[in-house]
């Protein structure tokens, strides 16, 4: 998978994070691989496995021999051989490791579709692949008004140069048997190479042409998944999910790969649900199957004659409620199974309302302006001051001699104040003399 942080250029390498294809995200090119025996030594005197697997545009790989025992490593740019002239790939696989690939996509050792391996690919050999490179997307704007004036119903995806730029393979979708004899004609006269035609399906064009998917992730079918398995619409039922074709579907146009890959767990936890059609027989009446929480093991169920009310049960006694009915019998209602639940509430966090965290309807409270506000506090201070003035006018009219005892009371403290005080000046007096006799001690003093 290709990192977030850096582009390839047309012949593969990085341009942004400069890595030179050793990304810690495990590459920058597609269906990149991570070989995990490359440090391990071979045990006694046994050879290295002398197959290697090349990489060419857009995911496509091939087994090449190495009979002239070339040191290569992953990442070096070689020249193989091809049915017409030569290639230029880059190797993503050689050891231990190429032999297991071979066993996974059933290529036999030493069979005719393995071809050799010529040499590492030279400057000139590497000028002249990035010159056909850069042809193709001018040689498929050209192609597609071909094939637009000829009336052909095919749609033309993607077109890759051989190495050598001699040959060039054009991709193309259709949905019926297309005669292009005439298409060959008139692109090997515009185009002066040879043609080859390969019929790709919607799945191998959206993998060769990559893209991101509503998951927000490269597609699964460009970075690592090469096996398409089929997929059908009871994989979306057996998962309770809407059978909406928008959400169901991928960039091809068919229903995701992605729906496959939980399949098992949800097949494994259904074992032990009942059958949605069975319906429970009770004193009180029938009942029927509305919905189901598959990891949670709770079924819901609704009487035909009060469809809205709706009992919870378990699996449990779901089915044991149908093996009564097996035996002819039947119990009161469901309110006493789904009474026997005990629903536990789950603890509130703590931390609910950090930063970012708000709910949703914050906005849908009505907002109070800070103006009416302050004018509602000025009004009330208002209020209370012209309560207190009346108070303080009726404490005035209820005590007429108040006023007269403190009038009383100022006149004695401003009397005390006036009135000298007799042991004052005496104590005056004495401190005067004091201090004379002491300023005539010192006098004395001095002169003796």
């Amino acid at each position: 998978m290709s990192c977030t942080t850096c582009s390839t250029d047309k012949t593969g390498t990085p341009k942004g994070c400069k890595s030179n294809g050793t990304c810690a995200s495990g590459g920058c090119d597609k269906l990149s691989v991570y070989d995990w025996l490359g440090n391990m030594t071979l045990p006694g005197h046994q050879k290295k496995f002398d197959h290697i697997e090349v990489r060419f545009k857009n995911g496509r790989k091939a087994f090449f021999k190495n009979e002239k025992n070339l040191s290569l490593c992953m990442g070096d740019t070689i020249a193989v051989e091809c049915k017409s002239g030569h290639d230029i790939g880059d190797v993503t696989l050689t050891g231990e490791l190429v032999k297991v690939q071979m066993n996974k996509k059933k290529v036999k050792v030493g069979s005719e579709n393995v071809l050799k391996v010529y040499r590492k690919a030279s400057q000139k050999d590497i000028d002249i692949w990035q010159e056909a490179r850069a042809k193709e997307q001018e040689v498929q704007r050209k192609a597609r008004l071909i094939v637009s004036r000829i009336g052909l119903k095919m749609k033309l995806s993607d077109i890759e140069f051989q190495g050598d730029g001699k040959k060039a393979t054009f991709y193309y979708t259709a949905d019926e048997r297309v005669d292009f004899r005439l298409l060959i004609r008139e692109l090997a006269t515009t185009f002066n190479i040879r043609i080859e035609m390969k019929q790709v399906g919607l799945r191998q064009e959206a993998a060769r042409l990559g893209g991101i998917g509503s998951c927000g992730r490269e597609l699964c079918c460009s970075t690592w998944l090469t096996d398409f398995r089929s997929v059908s619409t009871s994989a979306a039922r057996y998962q309770q999910l809407s059978l909406n074709p928008l959400k169901l579907s991928g960039q091809c146009g068919k229903l995701k790969c992605c729906l496959n890959y939980e399949l098992d767990s949800y097949m494994d936890a259904l074992k032990d649900f009942p059958n949605t059609n069975t319906w429970l027989q009770t004193k009180q009446g029938t009942a029927m199957f509305q919905k189901m929480d598959i990891f949670s093991g709770f079924v819901w169920y609704v009487y035909k004659d009060n469809p809205m009310q709706w009992h919870q049960l378990t699996t449990e006694q779901a089915n044991e409620i149908i093996a009564l009915n097996k035996d002819g019998e039947k119990p009161y209602n469901l309110e006493e199974y789904s009474n026997e639940l005990i629903i536990e509430e789950p603890q509130k966090n703590i931390f609910e309302n950090v930063v970012g965290q708000d709910s949703l309807t914050r906005f849908d409270k009505p907002k109070h302006s800070k103006r009416r506000n302050k004018n509602r506090n000025r009004n009330k201070n208002k209020k209370q001051q012209t309560t207190n003035k009346k108070q303080q006018t009726n404490n005035k009219q209820a005590n007429p001699n108040q006023k007269k005892q403190t009038q009383n009371n100022k006149v004695k403290a401003t009397n005390q104040r006036r009135k000298p005080n007799p042991n004052q000046k005496k104590q005056t007096q004495n401190n005067k003399q004091q201090t004379q006799n002491n300023k005539s001690k010192t006098t004395n003093q001095k002169k003796s």
